[in-house]
């Protein structure tokens, strides 16, 4: 695979956020100076100033003109960039903040798998009838797992449950992997996925438990695999 060359702005932002992650600088701490930041980051001052400016709109850190620049409390404070930004970086995030992220799809996840066999039964039963034939592998599990979960936030036609979840391909495609290696968590998808085809042939099509059912499960495996 041909890795994408990023800019010199990009670069920058990849540098600090993933220092900013791992916890080389924590919230309420500030950075260095901008000439030693520039040359920390192996930039020039002009796109560090870009980068910043960036990151402070998105929440990340505030500029103080005439002060130190401080890295902010983005978790608590921090909005959907933050949460994309967080995807992107995924590496770096810690086994809670993964557990959130995970306790959130618990949440939300049933009521969205709800609406769209509502709105797409036949679209997403084609798809589930797929999962018959699923290669016994790690890699192709995370793939189908994703497909589906993209399929059903799309069946919603509600573009925020979209704007959610788009960034998060890169993460869940390390996370989903890692999920998938053992044989025991690619069964418990695949009576997932089963039980969905059964419920989609009933006459009320009821897949919030089936749902909420399995999310839970998941969230037990993950703090297991730890």
């Amino acid at each position: 695979m041909i890795k994408k060359l990023l800019k010199p702005a990009e670069f920058a932002e990849k540098q600090l956020l993933e220092a900013i992650l791992g916890s080389k600088y924590n919230p309420g701490e500030v950075l260095p100076a901008e000439r030693l930041l520039a040359t920390e980051l192996g930039v020039t001052r002009p796109t560090l100033r870009e980068t910043l400016q960036r990151l402070s709109k998105e929440g990340w850190i505030t500029i103080r003109h005439g002060k130190p620049t401080k890295v902010n409390d983005y978790l608590g404070n921090g909005g959907l960039g933050i949460l994309g930004s967080l995807a992107r970086y995924g590496k770096n995030l810690s086994f809670d903040m993964v557990s959130h992220l995970l306790e959130v799809r618990t949440v939300m996840f049933p009521g969205i798998a709800q609406r769209a066999v509502s709105n797409s039964p036949e679209e997403i039963l084609t798809y589930l009838k797929k999962s018959k034939t699923l290669k016994d592998r790690a890699d192709a599990y995370a793939g189908y797992d994703w497909g589906l979960q993209m399929l059903m936030v799309k069946a919603t036609n509600n573009p925020v449950f979209n704007m959610i979840l788009n960034d998060f391909e890169p993460l869940y495609a390390v996370l989903g992997e890692i999920y998938f290696q053992k044989k025991d968590t690619r069964s418990v998808s695949l009576t997932y996925y089963r039980d969905l085809i059964k419920a989609l042939d009933q006459t009320n099509m009821d897949v919030r438990p089936i749902v909420e059912k399995t999310m839970i499960h998941s969230e037990k495996i993950w703090r297991r695999i730890r």
